[in-house]
Parts: structure tokens; C-alpha cells; sequence
């Protein structure tokens, strides 16, 4: 098994854009001939579109693009600038009078970190797709739908840290797998073969990290303001040839990294989602794709949090004593 680079899968272009003044971005991942895809969504409070197509009883055999964003279910309009970019260059289904582009997407609520009235939008959609085609940009941290990423928000954004996209690839043999993650969860990050917390709820004095399920057991009346920026966000690209059932089964089995690497987690203020795509024809069998979908996953956090600056008076990994 071999570490290759999340663009080394398949034809799937990823482009970034980022507001960082504002903290938001998006990150795009477009594969212009088609994509099957699968989701999972274990989060109570997913901000999302067009998931309910990847429900294995739609229609739909593939989609044309997944988009990560900042801004909650405001950063939704961005799939349209998407869209409007695969339109114009003949991309989608065809009916007829003009061709239909198929955009899932999840969002991230961001809007704690820096203006949240600047959302991800029509345009920053449009410039994403632009930069995949025209200039591929994608690089872990402060970048794309990780530029307002931040965890362990239990007690508000005063206790948060900051962390980012990140991303983690392997080949096995012809198979190729790999995760891109937006790490924005409420609770706190470890390592998955150590088991030692790297991120999450600081301590008072902000220079190190205590435990959001003790900070939980400690308070045990209801929290009903857990709002203050959670939701992580992954994609899965393979080049196994499995069908949307299949993908949906290996996005659930993904959730496994989730869990190995962020506690709490799908929580009720979370809106924890990945989608699983499938860009090839590589024989391989699904459990075997989905649990190496979980390993890819975990890594994929922890580079989102080695990755990451400092940023809106957010504290990286580097200067936390961990």
C-alpha cells in the first residue's frame, strides 16, 4: 500500500476558492463525463443538496460534480455558479435544449468564524469550477471550504481551535482510494493509531486541550446553543467500478473514521456527511474499498489539522502543547 496524492485517482478535476477576509470558500471536485456516487449523512443538521438523488432508488446513474462549502444552507446558491460553468462548456445531461449539470452538495457552518454575511455564492461557485478546469488549485489547510474551519466549540468560539481541509490517498495494486475532509466538528480530534487528542476544546489559560465529553458529563442540563460552527464534510474518490448502492454502503462504512477520529460526533448540532464517487472500472470488492474508505477518512482529519494556521484568533496545532 502506497501514499499517492489525492489528484493521482482518476479524471476528477478539484478546484478551491476562498474568501479569507471573510473566512468561507469551496471546494469543488468535477468529473465532466460523470461520476457515480453514493452518500451517507449521520449529522442532525446537514446543510446540503441534491443528496436525496444519490438515494439508490433515483434515477440518476451519475452526477457531473461535488461541491464542500462554508456559509451553511446560505453557501448552497454556489452549485448554480457551478452549474452555469459545466453548462457553458457543454457539460450534463442533455435535454434537448441545453444540457442539465447534476451539483451535490454539503456545506459547513463557518459563520462564527469571520463575516457572515459573506457566503460562498453564485460567483465564488463559478470560480471554483473555473479554477478545476483552468488552473487545478487544491492544497490542504486554510484553503477552499476549509478557510473557516474550526473544532472543539462546545463552549463557544472563545475555547475553538483552528483547523482545515485536508486530504489522504493510497493505491493497493491497480485500486486507488482516497478522502478529501473539512474538518468543522463540535467535538474534539485524535490521532486514530496513538488514540491522543491533537485538537479540540482548550483549556483556560488556551494552551492546551481538555476533553468536550468530560466538559459534557460535567454539565448535564440541556445545551440548546451548540450552533456556534460544526459539520464535517468528506468526499471518498475511487477508481473501484462500484455502482451508486454500493457507493452509498462504502460513504457509511467511511463514517467509521469519523468516529475513530472525532468525539463526539454526529451529533445533533452536527451535519456530518460524505459522499463516496467512483471515477473507474477497477475490479475490487466493497467492504474491502469501505473500510480502507475509513482509514483514508482518518488520516485525511489529521492532515486537516497538521495543515492548518492560525487563523481569526483560532489557534493551530502548532502552537497548542499536545
Amino acid at each position: 500500500m502506497n501514499e499517492i496524492s489525492i489528484n493521482e485517482i482518476g479524471p476528477i478535476r478539484i478546484g478551491q476558492v476562498e474568501n479569507v477576509e471573510a473566512a468561507t470558500g469551496c471546494t469543488v471536485f468535477i468529473a465532466e463525463n460523470g461520476m457515480r456516487a453514493g452518500v451517507d449523512v449521520r449529522g442532525g443538521g446537514p446543510s446540503s443538496r441534491e443528496t436525496q438523488v444519490l438515494n439508490p432508488l433515483m434515477n440518476a446513474e451519475e452526477i457531473h460534480a461535488v461541491l464542500l462549502g462554508g456559509g451553511s444552507a446560505f453557501g448552497l446558491e454556489a452549485a448554480n455558479g457551478v452549474m452555469k460553468y459545466l453548462e457553458e462548456h457543454g457539460f450534463g445531461y442533455d435535454v434537448g435544449i441545453t444540457r442539465v449539470p447534476i451539483v451535490a452538495q454539503s456545506d459547513i457552518f463557518d459563520l462564527t468564524v469571520g463575516d457572515c454575511y459573506v457566503r460562498p455564492d453564485v460567483n465564488m461557485g463559478y470560480e471554483a469550477a473555473k479554477n478545476a478546469f483552468e488552473n487545478p488549485n487544491y492544497a490542504d489547510g486554510n484553503h477552499g471550504a476549509g478557510c473557516g474551519a474550526s473544532v472543539g466549540k462546545i463552549m463557544g468560539m472563545d475555547y475553538a481551535m483552528k483547523t482545515g481541509i485536508g486530504s489522504y490517498a493510497i493505491s493497493m495494486g491497480d485500486l486507488k482510494i482516497g478522502a478529501v475532509s473539512v474538518l468543522n466538528a463540535l467535538g474534539d480530534i485524535f490521532d486514530r493509531k496513538t488514540g491522543k487528542q491533537i485538537a479540540g476544546l482548550l483549556t483556560e489559560d488556551k494552551k492546551g486541550l481538555r476533553s468536550t465529553v468530560e466538559y459534557m458529563k460535567e454539565n448535564l442540563k440541556k445545551n440548546t446553543d451548540k450552533f456556534t460552527g460544526n459539520t464535517t464534510i468528506s468526499i471518498v474518490i475511487t477508481n473501484a467500478g462500484l455502482v451508486k448502492s454500493e457507493l452509498c454502503k462504502v460513504a457509511g462504512m467511511a463514517h467509521n473514521g469519523y468516529a475513530r477520529s472525532i468525539n463526539p460526533v454526529h451529533s445533533s448540532a452536527d451535519g456530518d456527511s460524505i459522499y463516496a464517487v467512483s471515477i473507474g472500472d477497477v475490479e475490487a470488492d466493497k467492504d474491502l474499498v469501505g473500510t480502507l474508505a475509513a482509514e483514508v477518512i482518518s488520516e485525511a482529519i489529521i492532515r486537516a489539522v497538521d495543515s492548518a494556521e492560525s487563523a481569526y484568533g483560532l489557534p493551530g496545532r502548532k502552537e497548542i502543547a499536545v
